[in-house]
Parts: C-alpha cells; structure tokens; sequence
C-alpha cells in the first residue's frame, strides 16, 4: 500500500480509501465486516462513511452503514488501526428524512453525537459538510446559474466556529467540506486564515476518467492550498468496470438495481468509455485498474475513495495502487477528454 499525509496534520492514511456506502442496501453487515477485514489486512488505514448512508437514501436504512462499521469496531477492536471519515448531511429534498436545519450548531452536535454512538466511538477523525447549504452546481449539473431568490446566507464563519467548539471538545479531530465548488472552498479557507478557525483539509468531490471538472479551477485551490481532494465515485457507478459495455454486469449491480443513477450514462459518457476501454485493454489492464491507477496518479488527490459490492472487486481495486500509468497511456486517455470532454459532470 502507498500512503499519504491528510493535509496539515501527521495523520498517515492509505492512498486507497474504503468507501462504505453500499453497506445496509447492496451489502450485508456480514459482507462490510469480511470487506473491512480484507481493505485493513491489505493495507487500506482509512475508511469513510456518511450519516445519510446506504446510497439511495430512505428513512428505513438511514444511518445503517454506520452501524456496520460501529458494530464491526466492538467485534474487533481495531478502531484504533483506522482514520475514519464520516459526514453530516446538508439539506436537501432526499435528506428531508433526517434533517431540515442544514449545519445549524443544534444539527452539528445532534449529528455528530449520534454518528459517534452509531460508529461505537469517542472520535471521529475526519468530518465533513456533504454539499453546500447554498443553491449551486452540484450532482451532475454542469454549468452554475445564479438564483437571485436563494434564501442562504453567509454562514461560512458562523460554521467554523461551531466545528471548531466541537473540535475543542474532542469528539471529531479535523474538518472536511464535500460537494464543494470553488467559491465556497475559499470562503472557509479566508474565515480560517482571517479569524483563526478551524481548517478544511480536504475535500471530497466526484471524480474519474468521465468527471473531470475539478480539474478547472479546483484542482489549482487543491494544490496551492494545500486541500487534498478525496476522489469518490472513480469507477463511475461502475461503468468504468467495462461490464455494463461488455453486458457483464451481475443482476444486484448498481445501474441494474437502481437504474435512476443516470450520472454516468449518457450516449456520450458510454462512447466514452469504450474509447477508455481500448486504451487499457491495448496496455494489458482491465479499465477498471486504469481508471482507478489515473485517479491515484493526478497529484492533488489524497485518496481515492474506492466502493465494491464483493471481495474480488474489492481486491481488483485496492491493488491497482500498484500501477502506474506510463505516459503514452495519460496521453490517449487526454485525447479522449479532448474528444469528449466530462461527459458526467
């Protein structure tokens, strides 16, 4: 396993990251706990999960997943050998089931003390807003359009402040922002740097071979802000498994469960893939391994955050750490992009 340094701190975590949202939905309890055996036995140190998960979201399954982890951390008493990520959920129509109140410091500590009793900890290591409470361009919306009528107001500082009385408590470590756009990234940087709050360390977005936007102005906050970006979703749904190209694809598979999960197939994001498909299949990979060895490659990603419905998909994804992709390959995978570019903002 390769590792890196979680953004200013000495936390060390494992270039791959164990994405958990399947678990309570997908997955059974059983099935988490032998894929947290395997991803910790393989090396993988971090481990992150969401209130709001098993993905889709209902009220009957909100929060299991973090049940499985809490219940796995009592069976084996290995709490202490993970970095362990989870967030609150913002507001939204889907979320209604768990809160209206966004990131309210009544809804900060409510969520975080009942994370913490789920999980079957004292401290969470790495927590994060999920979206922002503001109207913008998130979930596959390419192109940002004002909405003078939004009700949001600015409450970047009023946030930190509240973050940084939890923090002081003791109950979460470090804090993170996901769903995040440029704008708001820098707006929690300015409040920290102006009145000596709380940090953002990363931030967690979409990204893969098929959604690059946080290459075009995130990318450069990343690197020259030092806030490490944790890719999720880089297998696309799974579409960048090639099995729903090759027509492989197991009847529980994501898109064939919950066909709604349209993000990343489009005519143009399939077209695209196939392209990608060529590439690996010419250098001797599995798209799959080439698509995750070019998330773990890009330089301002962290971890990659990797999800998996069985342990061969999992090992298949833990080990492409393990490649590195020549420059040949980076250069007809940009060729494709030029072609078509993001197809699945």
């Amino acid at each position: 396993m390769k590792y890196t340094t979680l953004p200013h701190t000495d936390i060390k975590v494992s270039k791959i990251c164990l994405g958990t949202m399947t678990w309570g939905n997908q997955n059974t309890q059983d099935e988490g706990f032998a894929q947290m055996d395997m991803a910790l036995d393989k090396g993988v140190n971090f481990f992150d999960v969401a209130e709001l998960y098993p993905v889709p979201a209902t009220a009957e399954t909100y929060a299991d997943t973090e049940r499985i982890i809490g219940n796995w951390f009592t069976k084996t008493g290995k709490r202490d050998k993970v970095v362990l990520a989870t967030k609150i959920a913002g507001p939204g129509d889907y979320t209604a089931h768990i809160r209206t109140t966004g990131f309210r410091k009544a809804s900060l500590n409510e969520a975080v003390d009942n994370s913490l009793k789920r999980l079957q900890t004292d401290y969470i290591d790495l927590y994060q807003l999920h979206w922002p409470e503001r109207q913008t361009n998130t979930f596959g919306i390419r192109d940002y359009k004002h909405n003078p009528n939004d009700g949001w107001e600015d409450n970047f500082n009023e946030i930190l402040h509240n973050l940084d009385e939890i923090i002081k408590s003791g109950k979460i470590r470090h804090v993170g922002i996901s769903n995040e756009k440029a704008w708001g990234t820098m707006r929690y940087l300015e409040e920290s740097k102006t009145h000596n709050l709380p940090r953002m360390i990363t931030i967690q977005n979409a990204y893969s071979l098929l959604c690059r936007p946080f290459e075009g102005e995130l990318a450069e906050v990343a690197l020259r802000e030092n806030i490490g970006l944790l890719a999720y979703s880089p297998m696309a749904f799974g579409v960048l498994s090639g099995k729903y190209i090759k027509g492989t694809a197991a009847d529980n598979a994501r898109l064939k469960l919950f066909p709604r999960f349209a993000r990343y197939s489009s005519e143009q994001s399939t077209e695209a893939a196939k392209r990608y498909l060529q590439i690996a299949e010419d250098n001797g990979m599995t798209l799959a391994q080439m698509a995750l060895a070019f998330v773990n490659q890009r330089p301002f990603v962290t971890s990659n955050i990797i999800g998996a419905t069985n342990l061969n998909q999992l090992e298949e994804n833990i080990d492409s750490v393990n490649i590195e992709l020549s420059k040949e390959v980076l250069n007809a995978i940009d060729a494709v992009h030029a072609a078509i570019p993001n197809p699945a903002p």
